[in-house]
């Protein structure tokens, strides 16, 4: 936490003291928090290349938001933190009270919509399962139509890997092909046309839950690194 000596130089500082009082200002830690933020971002921004390298398989899955995905927000996230960490930094080597101004001002914006997104996130997340249930649905339309071989080959490749067929269940692919069909990357053990053969053969394992666990798994690591960049912000 920031001390109140610290907190005082700040009001001293940002309500139009001397010149003085704001070299004493950015001494006494300015200097040293936007590099903290710059940092930050850094961290923030490789979390999310590293989930856009391990979950890219999930990118196309919806059909309505391509690009809404975990792995580009943190980067634009992070991208954003570290711009306003830079301009800390200028306004400290420079020791402008605007720029000083700004970066606190958009420090404490971005730590006040971390806290809100995490606690909309847990009030909301029975919501946000329907929705994104709903959103992969219509995503399965579009398998193996043509502009879509992205989605297509997202689909395969989660069903393989996850050992799972359609979102909530197998019978997802039945109103797709308007039969009791599925596609072969749902089968136990993969042929040609084995999307025909027996349900038996057949994954039964929901990939909305299979994906959603490993997500949850990898995603406690996220959480805590978010708690972690949010204290730095305080």
């Amino acid at each position: 936490m920031v001390s109140n000596s610290f907190c005082f130089y700040v009001l001293e500082c940002l309500n139009g003291t001397s010149t003085a009082e704001l070299s004493r200002f950015i001494e006494h830690g300015v200097k040293y928090l936007p590099i903290k933020c710059s940092l930050g971002g850094c961290g923030i921004l490789g979390v999310g290349v590293w989930l856009s390298v391990t979950q890219g398989n999930f990118a196309t899955l919806s059909s309505s938001l391509p690009s809404l995905t975990a792995a580009n927000v943190l980067i634009a996230v992070g991208t954003i933190v570290m711009v306003i960490g830079c301009l800390g930094c200028v306004g400290a080597v420079k020791e402008s009270r605007p720029l000083l101004l700004s970066f606190f001002i958009l420090l404490l914006l971005i730590f006040l919509l971390e806290i809100l997104s995490i606690i909309l996130f847990f009030a909301y997340q029975n919501q946000i399962d329907h929705y994104a249930q709903s959103d992969l649905k219509k995503g399965l339309q579009l398998f193996g139509t043509e502009g879509n071989v992205g989605l297509t080959n997202a689909w395969s490749i989660v069903q393989t890997d996850f050992r799972c067929c359609g979102v909530t269940n197998h019978t997802d692919w039945f109103e797709v092909y308007n039969m009791t069909r599925v596609p072969d990357s749902c089968c136990l053990e993969y042929s040609d046309n084995c999307g025909l053969e027996n349900p038996g053969t057949w994954w039964t394992a929901p990939c909305y839950e299979r994906v959603k666990g490993w997500l949850q798994e990898n995603l406690v690591a996220l959480w805590i690194f978010a708690l972690c960049t949010a204290l730095t912000q305080v």
